[in-house]
């Protein structure tokens, strides 16, 4: 049997900066994946998804010359030129990363799935080997909900959309989390009708109500239909014509259908009880505040351990496994949950929602400001959306912060620093930042902070 330093168990985000630090010791690696290099952010995820965000913006500000003095004409969208440009950014990437492991000497990339035969052994392409350190980044895969005749109809999941060489005449969307949101609003903005099915009382049912509110305005204002308090009962048809029976009685019709309704762990592909992993009941691998199963030199890394969705945690669940390796203590619980939302304008979000604080017991106080009373926002013609901070009254510490408006993906990390370094708010608020910007009035934002009525 072949033995190695180090195995990582997939090709998601986390081992690339796995990889930055194991080449240079001149350990022994293998890596192991039975797809394509890189996962889903590269191949599926955010790589192409933002690709093609960046296209529809384009198209969108286009269409709406007349708002800042020009005209273009009638805009037309070459969907084939779109797909190209994304497969071009996505590929290279994925590429890329391929070349980087089979250019070092020391990895050795194993094409096939691999399973564990013991806790620190794994089988894969036709191979058995064994490692002193294992990281499993296996990630998650997309979840289909229990729709009656969704076996028998050609569903799309975002690999599959993706996929299609053609626009969706009208793409019907099961599900109005992160995923469906930001796919309806590029593919409307490409021109098909869109319809998004969301099974609870708003969009984005993570976020507080009148962020969620407002971004479902943003959406309907550009078009796309929204059901809310609608679930799915069944479904019938084929890629053209979609039957979709609500369980309210009410029948939708659409050209083809993408089910956006969250993903599974990959923890049941790995044989993960041979390994000897615990795992809880939606089937994540638990681990500890480093990142370490239950079984010695084992870690789980990115979406399978649940301890995060995004490709940022799992790129710090690599630096915390590196660092205690090397005798740190960065830890999970160190950081502050922090993502975006990529529609346009782009949510960013740190910290707690406001239900959340509230929930926690704290003392609440809340500031918000319109993005159409920033005098930046106003200029770029880009005013929909707000800000909105909340801070503990006894502290003086940042408690979370929403930012929906333009660059609030960009803006949402300086919050980020503010509460991991906790910066208190009187001290936040002497800072001077560059004008004209959205970002300069952030500071200027908490002269608006008020209670909140519990």
């Amino acid at each position: 049997m072949e033995s190695f330093d180090h195995i990582i168990l997939g090709t998601g985000q986390a081992t690339g900066t796995l990889l930055g630090r194991l080449i240079p010791s001149g350990d022994t690696i293998a890596v192991i994946e039975g797809n394509k290099v890189g996962g889903s952010c590269v191949n599926y995820g955010c790589t192409p998804t933002k690709t093609m965000v960046a296209s529809a913006r384009a198209i969108h500000m286009a269409r709406r010359g007349d708002v800042y003095g020009f005209t273009t004409g009638s805009v037309s969208v070459d969907y084939g030129r779109v797909r190209e440009r994304m497969n071009e950014i996505r590929n290279g990437a994925s590429n890329g990363l391929e070349q980087w492991m089979e250019g070092s000497e020391n990895v050795e990339l194993i094409k096939g799935w691999g399973q564990f035969t013991g806790p620190k052994t794994i089988k894969a392409g036709g191979r058995q080997i064994k490692g002193d350190h294992i990281y499993i980044n296996t990630g998650t895969r997309p979840f289909a909900p229990p729709i009656d005749g969704l076996d028998s109809v050609p569903w799309m999941d975002s690999e599959r959309l993706l996929a299609m060489e053609e626009l969706p005449e009208h793409l019907l969307i099961i599900g109005g989390g992160y995923i469906g949101v930001e796919f309806s609003q590029v593919y409307r903005r490409f021109g098909c009708d869109v319809t998004i099915i969301q099974r609870g009382d708003q969009l984005m049912p993570s976020e507080d109500r009148d962020v969620a509110e407002s971004i479902r305005e943003i959406l309907e204002d550009e078009g796309v239909t929204v059901h809310c308090n609608s679930e799915a009962s069944s479904v019938s048809g084929k890629d053209g014509n979609i039957e979709l029976k609500l369980s309210s009685g009410d029948t939708l019709n659409g050209s083809h259908l993408l089910i956006a309704a969250g993903r599974r762990p990959n923890s049941d592909k790995i044989n993960a009880e041979a390994a000897q992993l615990e795992m809880d009941q939606r089937g994540y691998i638990q681990v500890d505040d480093y990142c370490r199963t239950g079984t010695e030199g084992v870690f789980a890394v990115g979406d399978v351990n649940g301890e995060g969705a995004f490709t940022h945690t799992s790129v710090n669940d690599a630096e915390i496994v590196l660092d205690v390796l090397n005798g740190g203590d960065r830890a999970i619980s160190q950081r502050n949950v922090i993502y975006g939302l990529f529609t346009d304008p782009p949510l960013g979000r740190v910290g707690m929602t406001e239900k959340e604080a509230l929930e926690y017991g704290y003392n609440v106080l809340k500031a918000t400001r319109q993005m159409s009373k920033i005098s930046r926002a106003k200029e770029m013609g880009e005013t929909k959306g707000f800000a909105k901070l909340l801070v503990d009254a006894d502290t003086d510490l940042v408690l979370g912060a929403s930012v929906l408006g333009p660059g609030g993906d960009e803006i949402i990390n300086m919050f980020a620093a503010i509460m991991h370094s906790q910066i208190p708010c009187r001290e936040y608020r002497k800072v001077v930042l560059v004008h004209p910007t959205v970002s300069e009035l952030m500071p200027w934002v908490l002269d608006g902070l008020k209670p909140v009525e519990t």
